[in-house]
């Protein structure tokens, strides 16, 4: 009986006043900082295009990489057998040097992905486990665990796609899913630790609505990280290194005899053109939600209006450098940074509306 009594005390959930709303911002915070510096090295990883070096998913035993001569071997020839090596490394002459570089960053990507899954997993089910999880949000906190997994599976689809048939490249659509799914993830860990916070403040709030001019602003962004990825993925970025113009003209040449879908969806020209006058009307987005939020919180209008700028200079530096690797990684970065800028404020927009609603109710 007493052995009895003792496992079940090790697997007892304690109540919901043991809840740390405190504790799991900051966690959740740490691990939205992971997810910046996980798509900051999946840029570098695509920039130097190094995402089909590593051919197989092992969880565990691709942990390490190859650490003898003959390993290293083994790995560099299952590379020569891709569609990429053949049609475009395998003509520059790629030694076993070069395919150790573009190796290293994505088994380092991939590295940092299993790390950010068990800096999520773990505490998670120790916070589960300890009853600090606040009411009504343990399925959030599932959702999110189950997004993670969700774009590492998507990751490793995106690989395989640039793995079959002629493919030198990993298809563009994967790459936006991989990416964009990534960005989602970090959007939910900075609106769920923004509801903590709230909640260390008042433990009688609820969770902050999304407001119909956030949902806008959230869609207006979407789509301009949308042409992003497709940008990345199809090397768009080259098409054109001159700024307003694009090779001289304001409106580039562009091919519509495919049709329309494919060319809205393909042609490099089209693409750049675009992301880079989308950007325009994001940035007057974002302009206006920095401004809603300017009176209820003042840091997160100047991270919304701080992130933007930066990340259009960056864009402009990126096509006048010809795609130079680290200021396109640091655009990517700022990308990122944006995300969780522009979440943070619209928590805050629907924080202050819902305080506005209570307060009118009541009156």
């Amino acid at each position: 009986m007493a052995t009895s009594a003792s496992v079940s005390n090790l697997f007892h959930v304690a109540p919901h006043d043991n809840a740390r709303p405190l504790a799991l911002a900051r966690w959740l915070e740490i691990v939205a900082a992971m997810v910046v510096m996980i798509v900051m090295v999946g840029g570098i990883t695509r920039l130097t295009e190094s995402g089909l070096s590593i051919t197989e998913w092992n969880v565990v035993s691709g942990i390490l990489p190859p650490l003898t001569d003959t390993a290293w071997q083994t790995e560099f020839a299952k590379y020569r057998a891709t569609p990429e090596y053949r049609l475009e490394a395998a003509l520059g002459g790629m030694t076993l040097a070069d395919f150790k570089f573009i190796f290293f960053w994505e088994w380092f990507h991939r590295l940092l992905a299993r790390t950010v899954g068990l800096v999520y997993a773990l505490p998670l089910a120790w916070f589960w486990i300890k009853g600090a999880i606040p009411q009504g949000y343990k399925g959030r906190m599932l959702g999110l665990l189950a997004l993670g997994g969700l774009q590492g599976l998507f990751g490793w689809l995106m690989v395989q796609s640039g793995l079959v048939g002629d493919m030198t490249d990993v298809s563009h659509f994967r790459l936006s899913l991989h990416l964009l799914t990534a960005l989602a993830l970090l959007a939910g860990l900075v609106w769920t630790a923004r509801d903590m916070r709230t909640l260390a403040r008042d433990p009688a709030a609820k969770p902050a609505p999304l407001t119909i001019g956030a949902a806008l602003v959230a869609g207006v962004l979407f789509i301009q990280l949308l042409l992003g990825a497709w940008v990345a993925g199809l090397n768009a970025g080259h098409a054109a290194y001159d700024w307003p113009m694009m090779n001289g003209r304001l409106i580039p040449q562009v091919d519509w005899s495919r049709g329309i879908i494919w060319t809205v969806t393909h042609d490099p020209f089209l693409l750049q053109f675009l992301h880079r006058w989308w950007a325009w009307v994001a940035v007057a987005a974002l302009v206006w939600l920095a401004r809603a939020v300017r009176k209820t919180d003042r840091f997160a209008s100047i991270a919304v209006h701080s992130a933007f700028g930066v990340m259009v200079l960056l864009g402009i530096a990126t096509v006048m450098s010809e795609v130079s690797l680290w200021i396109a990684a640091a655009h990517q970065l700022v990308g990122a940074l944006t995300v969780a800028a522009t979440v943070w404020a619209m928590h805050s927009l629907g924080h202050s509306d819902g305080i506005a609603r209570q307060s009118k109710g009541a009156g």
